[in-house]
């Protein structure tokens, strides 16, 4: 049986099934052992106003199934079809890797790598813009 350990810093919060939750002073681990929870730790969320490019608007809907205000089904097929889209414009090595992990992902409904995976070409969609302007 596989679960999800979380290591909070002191005064983090986290998001579980619409949940927040706020570590205390002290670092804690706390173990997940119900499957297809929706995690989402806070730091690593996206305000609205952010999700403006293709990659950041993907990541964004990522979170939104995480918060569950996205139906999983829906959210899985925007992903998709965002991903098929920055697989035409990402066609370097590593880019594509990114894509296919974060296909087969979205495949297994494991959202929150799907959003890592996403966040990771953030940096590289930056750079195509500069050099576009």
């Amino acid at each position: 049986m596989s679960f999800l350990n979380l290591r909070l810093a002191p005064n983090e919060r986290v998001l579980i099934n619409g949940a927040v939750i706020e570590n205390g002073d002290r670092p804690t681990k706390i173990a997940i052992r119900t499957p297809n929870v929706r995690v989402l730790r806070l730091r690593d969320a996206m305000h609205p106003d952010d999700a403006k490019t293709p990659v950041s608007i993907a990541c964004y809907t990522a979170q939104m199934i995480l918060m569950g205000d996205i139906e999983p089904g829906e959210g899985h097929r925007q992903l998709l079809v965002a991903i098929e889209q920055l697989s035409q414009v990402f066609t370097d090595h590593d880019s594509r890797q990114l894509l296919a992990e974060a296909t087969e992902k979205v495949a297994e409904d494991k959202i929150y790598v799907v959003m890592r995976r996403l966040r990771d070409l953030l940096p590289r969609e930056a750079r195509l813009f500069a050099f576009n302007q």
